[in-house]
């Protein structure tokens, strides 16, 4: 009897620790963010807070997830000792800080102690909360940090002991406390908050109703329903998975009831989904993290990734389109408010949003800045006018606190992991040896060293978030792609979008398969599904890689040829893929009609005179489809 009321105070007690300390997180976030210590002229390192809020992140994985990776599987005395272990190890660190950094020269055991702890607990939380893939290749590094000496070949680093590596990834700033931890504390944060309270002012029933009054009464609106929701959403959340089964428990089973297979409707949640991490404005996290690899303004990441981002959901709204003439799928059979209603109940909810946008591209303010400022006037609209009876009251602004605080702790771990590995690639010399090694394997030709990325890309992001999977590119083959004379943001963007695509491609793709079980199909017919419909995505990068002028850089002129080539070429594919145009294709048509839309891509990376090719396919595929619609018998609609 004593002992069941022990472990119920024990849980009932971790439970209280855990919303404490996500509440902390969030609000430790907006203070920085609005410069108390600054103000209240107290002067505190970055790195101190960085400590807390990696402190605190511990203490909550290591409460929320058990040895085995489940959640509400009892909390065991190890558990509670690594969680209140790493809160007080770095709120110690935290504390002394500037201290410590001054002693560091003389290597103190307290540091050895400090990245001790803080190492091996990031690298069981990254195990716990993200799975075996990052934890393996973070720990791969690790042991080739301690034997680089040994190493033959280009390959070798410099002769590190223990001691100094446990130092140096586990306390240094250009480690565990860089850039990738940076962002995600002092940015990601902001943004996932502004996300929560907008879904908590109804922002979620919003965006399904706007979708559903804007496609609703369309060939196949179910899925077109998925794609607009699920870009809107995927903007704000940046995660492919919360995505997914946000949208997806309604999206799903609506076209399903249309008349979508089980695979389809799955694989359809899970392609629209995953591309809200490349559509502005607001992105994913790796796309603030690639602002700060490039030291430039966020506005500029995001001004470039408007048009693949756009070429991406074409693809797919064609295609759903397209599949639902083929298998004469009806519109949705519920009622479908009108456009007008929607947005005279919803107006107050565009607010933050044009303020966001106002803020980043009008005022030029920092990401974060501009995130504060759209979080703020969520809370006044949301306290003042409800939406589908969501109002914000003080209780939903602290569990908004409580559950963005919650949600970050994968990230905050994720990055810290990350940051060991960036640590190493430094001390090592390995990131300036990978470079040379890469170049030479592929002679400085450009094409061969992006297919090597790509394949790196899926490789290592099998099971990995895409932030995780951008960070140890960005830092292991980018300046590779750079030497090989691509401009910096086209080769970041090409290693985000293939990092992202492991969220599709089996055997590992975890947007694919949550979105499986939602739909009750199989799960590797659903990732397999996912990449037939997500194929432009393999495409766009090697398009815009070549051609400046789909990054919004170039004369007008470049930019309109460029878009409407790389349209007509993806509308051709995708009409290929489907098989169906104003009636089913057979398979000669199909690999043809595909032939000639890949022609029309506009390939800068081909030969010079790929240029005329793709004039002349262009104009061959509009022809030939434009005069199928004239005499077809069932002709594409919007």
């Amino acid at each position: 009897m004593a002992e069941g009321r022990l472990a119920s105070m024990v849980r009932n007690g971790a439970a209280v620790l855990v919303k404490a300390c996500a509440f902390l997180i969030t609000l430790s976030c907006v203070l920085w963010n609005l410069d108390l210590p600054t103000r209240l002229r107290i002067a505190v390192l970055t790195e101190q807070y960085l400590s807390l809020v990696l402190g605190m992140s511990i203490c909550i994985v290591f409460l929320n997830l058990s040895w085995r990776r489940q959640r509400d599987g009892g909390i065991s005395v190890l558990d509670l000792g690594c969680a209140l272990l790493g809160l007080s190890t770095l709120g110690y660190a935290a504390f002394a800080y500037a201290g410590l950094l001054n002693e560091i020269a003389f290597r103190p055991p307290v540091l050895t102690f400090i990245g001790t702890v803080v190492t091996l607990l990031v690298l069981e939380g990254v195990r716990r909360s993200s799975g075996w893939s990052l934890f393996m290749i973070v720990a791969v590094f690790i042991a080739y940090a301690l034997m680089a000496h040994l190493v033959p070949g280009p390959l070798v680093g410099r002769n590190l002991s223990l001691v100094q590596l446990v130092q140096y990834v586990g306390f240094d700033p250009s480690a565990v406390f860089g850039t990738p931890l940076k962002v995600g504390a002092e940015i990601v944060i902001l943004f996932v908050f502004f996300g929560t309270l907008l879904f908590l002012a109804g922002g979620g029933e919003f965006f399904t109703d706007l979708s559903l009054a804007a496609t609703g009464r369309t060939r196949g609106g179910a899925a077109k329903i998925a794609v607009v929701a699920s870009a809107l959403f995927g903007s704000i959340s940046g995660s492919a998975v919360s995505n997914v089964v946000t949208t997806g428990v309604i999206s799903i089973p609506l076209m399903r009831r249309g008349g979508y297979t089980a695979v389809d409707a799955g694989a359809i949640e899970s392609v629209a989904s995953t591309g809200g991490q490349l559509a502005p404005p607001i992105m994913g996290a790796a796309a603030f993290l690639m602002a700060e690899f490039l030291d430039i303004p966020y506005m500029a990441v995001a001004a470039a990734a408007i048009v693949p981002a756009a070429l991406y959901y074409f693809s797919v709204f064609v295609q759903v389109d397209l599949m639902a003439a083929r298998d004469r799928i009806a519109v949705v059979d519920q009622d479908i408010p009108r456009l007008t209603h929607v947005l005279w109940r919803g107006w107050h909810l565009l607010i933050p949003f044009v303020l966001l946008l106002y803020a980043l591209f009008g005022m030029n303010s920092e990401p974060e800045d501009a995130a504060l400022m759209s979080a703020v006037s969520i809370v006044v609209v949301g306290f003042l006018r409800p939406y589908g009876g969501h109002r914000l009251t003080l209780g939903k602004l602290r569990d908004a606190f409580i559950d963005t605080g919650t949600s970050m702790v994968e990230l905050v771990l994720i990055v810290a992991a990350a940051g060991f590995v960036i640590g190493i690639l430094n001390i090592t010399g390995l990131g300036f040896a990978l470079t040379l090694l890469l170049v030479d394997i592929v002679g400085g030709n450009l094409v061969p060293i992006l297919l090597l990325s790509a394949g790196i890309c899926i490789v290592l992001g099998m099971g990995m978030p895409t932030s995780g999977v951008y960070v140890l590119l960005a830092a292991l083959v980018g300046p590779a792609i750079v030497s090989a004379g691509v401009d910096p943001i086209a080769a970041h963007l090409f290693l985000l979008y293939f990092g992202m695509m492991s969220m599709i491609t089996p055997p590992i793709a975890l947007a694919a398969f949550a979105a499986a079980a939602i739909s009750k199909a199989d799960a590797m017919a659903t990732g397999l599904a996912a990449v037939r419909i997500g194929w432009a995505s393999f495409v766009i990068p090697f398009i815009f890689v070549g051609t400046p002028a789909l990054l919004l850089k170039g004369t007008p002129a470049d930019m309109i040829a460029d878009l409407v080539e790389a349209m007509i070429g993806i509308f051709a594919m995708s009409v290929a893929v489907v098989g169906f145009f104003d009636r089913k294709l057979g398979m000669l048509a199909r690999v043809g009609l595909a032939a000639l839309g890949a022609a029309t891509l506009p390939l800068a990376l081909a030969h010079p005179a790929w240029g005329t090719v793709n004039l002349v396919c262009a104009a061959t595929v509009a022809a030939l489809l434009g005069y199928r619609l004239l005499v077809g018998r069932a002709p594409v609609s919007a």
